[in-house]
């Protein structure tokens, strides 16, 4: 398939656009959106020109809301519209979300009276909640109907709902009362009471927070949760599709910034050069100014590193094994919060759990540091002396690492902060100044210096 992406994006460079618009036509529309993730702003906005009309909306349905944004501004204001319209409500507010206010309201006074109130239902809910991310087009089922007229409401209005497998079920006052699946309708007889085919509903307020609601509906295994708000009301339905969108989105984040870099939120092939610096300058920055404190120990120690010169030798071993030891907490326990494994109130289980997993692969590791160094490392005739040295200091400082990289993630989620950034850069920082300071404490204490 990369071939033939290539092939195709020989056709633009070479102005063959008839012969593009052909190859596009033959290509599945998952394809078509890969290709135009991989262009440059001109030449997708090319590309999307020579589609088919009815292809061009399920191609732009399909992409990032950061490209979906550029295309929307090399479009005339007639097919901004068109496109602007063909979206789902909750897509749409995600697009404006991406634009300045000046546009987003222009486009959304554009829409028909419809879909401009199905927008502004979703718009009224905070940025972060699982009510900006809902659907308010779904199918709502009361309770005292028979499946007979439950049917012919789903093929009255299922076309534009977002989902009609699982469906809300309502009492007079439009109050949440259960759920029923579209299979229970179809298999059972058309005077049957929806009351008796409806099962307990796992509903989401819609002042939840996105992630979490997407996390529960995935565990869950779901395929839709209905969204209601304050009074129970259903005032929108969540499918898993957007749930692993969420997911998806959230799991791009937390790994960029545990590699110390902030999430691009587009594709790679399709993100600016100094886009991309500008997401992993400012950690580079914090890093340096960190690395400032190795060097501040450093001096502070010098006089100890002349009387021993080889204790220098295994500084990058020893802060190396440190900042992975932390790294490797770190990420484990900002995963077990992203799960909902712990919450912050397991503050000091976790601590103490790392201890203890810390002690013993300082234990390990400081072991086989002790024989090697040794039987082989220097000493000035002393080898043992150092070997026993670069043992505590790797037992005290797998121990230290462990305990602190599982407790700044939840540190940063205790402060509202995302506990990725807390793994990483800030975990290597404090590791490499703080296992600095006791390995030469304990080469002092142990070595008479």
């Amino acid at each position: 398939m990369t071939e033939q992406l290539d092939e195709l994006a020989d056709l633009i460079r070479d102005e063959r656009l008839r012969e593009l618009r052909v190859a596009l036509d033959e290509l599945h529309i998952g394809d078509v959106v890969d290709f135009l993730e991989r262009l440059g702003v001109k030449d997708r906005a090319v590309t999307f020109r020579l589609l088919p009309k009815d292809t061009a909306v399920e191609v732009f349905d399909m992409l990032d809301q950061a490209l979906q944004h550029e295309i929307i501004e090399g479009l005339k204001d007639g097919e901004v519209a068109h496109f602007f319209e063909s979206l789902e409500p909750d897509d749409r507010v995600r697009l404006m979300d991406e634009m300045p206010a000046s546009v987003a309201r222009k486009m959304l006074r554009h829409l028909d009276p419809r879909e401009r109130s199905l927008t502004n239902i979703v718009l009224g809910y905070p940025s972060g909640t699982i009510g900006r991310q809902m659907s308010p087009e779904f199918v709502a089922i009361p309770e005292h109907w028979t499946v007979r007229q439950a049917m012919e409401k789903v093929r009255r209005a299922g076309t534009d709902a977002e989902t009609i497998y699982t469906l809300p079920v309502v009492d007079r006052q439009r109050l949440l009362k259960g759920v029923v699946s579209l299979r229970d309708l179809l298999t059972n007889d058309d005077e049957q009471i929806v009351e008796a085919l409806m099962t307990e509903a796992d509903s989401v307020d819609a002042d939840h927070d996105a992630e979490d609601a997407a996390r529960r509906c995935a565990d869950r295994k779901h395929l839709a949760m209905p969204v209601t708000d304050k009074e129970h009301r259903v005032v929108g339905i969540f499918t898993v599709d957007d749930a692993l969108d969420i997911l998806e989105r959230a799991e791009s984040e937390d790994a960029a910034r545990h590699g110390g870099a902030e999430p691009l939120h587009r594709p790679y092939l399709s993100t600016p050069v100094l886009t991309i610096m500008r997401s992993r300058v400012v950690w580079l920055l914090v890093l340096a100014v960190g690395a400032t404190l190795t060097v501040q120990v450093l001096d502070i120690f010098e006089s100890t590193l002349e009387q021993v010169v080889a204790l220098a030798l295994f500084v990058p071993l020893l802060i190396g094994t440190g900042g992975n030891t932390g790294n490797q907490a770190a990420t484990t326990v900002t995963r077990a919060l992203a799960l909902g494994d712990i919450t912050t109130r397991d503050v000091f289980k976790v601590l103490w759990r790392e201890v203890r997993v810390g002690l013993t692969l300082g234990s390990v590791l400081g072991a086989l540091g002790f024989v090697l160094v040794g039987l082989w490392g220097p000493g000035d005739g002393n080898p043992w002396a150092i070997a026993a040295v670069i043992c505590l200091t790797l037992v005290s400082m797998c121990t230290l690492a462990a305990s602190a990289g599982g407790m700044m993630p939840i540190l940063g989620k205790k402060l509202g902060a995302d506990p990725a950034v807390f793994a990483n850069p800030f975990i290597s920082t404090f590791v490499d100044a703080t296992g600095l300071i006791v390995y030469f404490m304990i080469a002092r204490a142990v070595l008479g210096l």
